[in-house]
């Protein structure tokens, strides 16, 4: 013979099951994103002002926007798609060391799409900068507000 408790426990352990089925959020996988025809030039003098700091102390930096497509392979609008690579100065010396985490790109949608990133590079690093290894991560659904 069954008791009422042992009833009570099956009851509440299949709705829970029902209820979770019906309320899960969907799932937010992370896409990647190919990012190509990488270029860069000087920040125009709106954009220029800025400093790179490093323990305290103000260093004279110089401004630059990089540009390129981003490719979404999917169907669905990218958002928060962060964007890593590396960028060496003239004499292959890493511009931010020990960073490869360059910025955003709030929304991208399905297909190509155009992407622009200011960075700050300290004033005696030589150019022509080089980047390399550019690519970004991005949600199927907004994750940031």
């Amino acid at each position: 013979m069954i008791r009422l408790p042992s009833l009570t426990v099956i009851f509440v352990s299949c709705m829970i099951g029902i209820l979770s089925c019906v309320f899960t959020p969907p799932a937010v996988a992370l896409t990647q994103i190919k990012l190509s025809n990488l270029s860069y030039q000087e920040c125009p003098p709106e954009l220029a002002q800025g400093a790179v700091t490093s323990g305290g102390t103000t260093m004279a930096a110089n401004c630059f926007l990089i540009s390129g497509k981003a490719e979404n392979a999917t169907n669905k609008t990218v958002y928060d798609a962060d964007i890593f690579g590396r960028i060496y100065d003239a004499n292959n010396n890493s511009v931010l060391q020990n960073r490869t985490r360059l910025g955003s790109i709030e929304k991208i949608p399905p297909g190509v799409s155009d992407f622009e990133l200011r960075i700050s590079v300290p004033a005696n690093q030589p150019t022509p900068l080089k980047l390399k290894q550019f690519k970004a991560a991005g949600f199927s659904a907004q994750i940031r507000r």
